[in-house]
């Protein structure tokens, strides 16, 4: 595989890599809808507006409602704490859905691209448009896909060292 392309939520089979897509992420001790939810969720300085956000009748009207905030309405420091809020959002989608971290792992080493069509500053963050873009949401997951297949090759020793008490507990 040398390139993956993904954006909408509902595409096979790689729709799940989109944080719209519907599956609840426990994060900060808060269960979300969505990775959206989550991510978005940090981005309100007022509670009130984090409410209004997270009240929105889909993923992505509250991307929508999110990428519209006027600055006074955004949480100070915001734009250089947010791409360590979805490396973590994307780490708690990945590691709590077992489906999921199977799915990312299977890609191998291709490039994970979200693949916007509509062009603005946003779509070109988080991926690319028309192949130009910053690509962040594929470079993140790519990122968690090398920690998590090192997490593998590390865990079954210390998975079987862990569990054994357990096991001969429960014989």
């Amino acid at each position: 595989m040398g390139e993956i392309r993904f954006y909408r939520a509902s595409d096979k089979p790689y729709g799940p890599f989109s944080n719209l897509y519907r599956r609840a992420v426990v994060f900060e001790g808060e269960e979300f809808a969505t990775s959206e939810h989550a991510y978005q969720a940090g981005k309100a300085r007022k509670p009130a507006v984090r409410r209004w956000l997270m009240e929105a009748p889909s993923p992505a009207l509250l991307a929508m409602a999110a990428h519209g905030l006027y600055y006074w309405d955004v949480a100070p420091g915001w734009s250089t704490c947010k791409f360590d809020r979805m490396r973590a959002v994307l780490r708690a989608k990945f590691t709590q859905h077992k489906d999921l971290r199977d799915l990312l792992l299977s890609t191998g080493d291709a490039r994970l691209v979200e693949s916007a069509t509509v062009d603005n500053e946003v779509n070109r963050l988080w991926g690319e448009v028309g192949g130009v873009g910053r690509n962040m949401l594929g470079v993140m997951l790519m990122e968690l896909r090398d920690e998590l297949r090192l997490e593998n090759r590390e865990e079954p020793a210390g998975k079987v060292a862990a569990e054994a008490p357990y096991m001969v507990a429960a014989e």
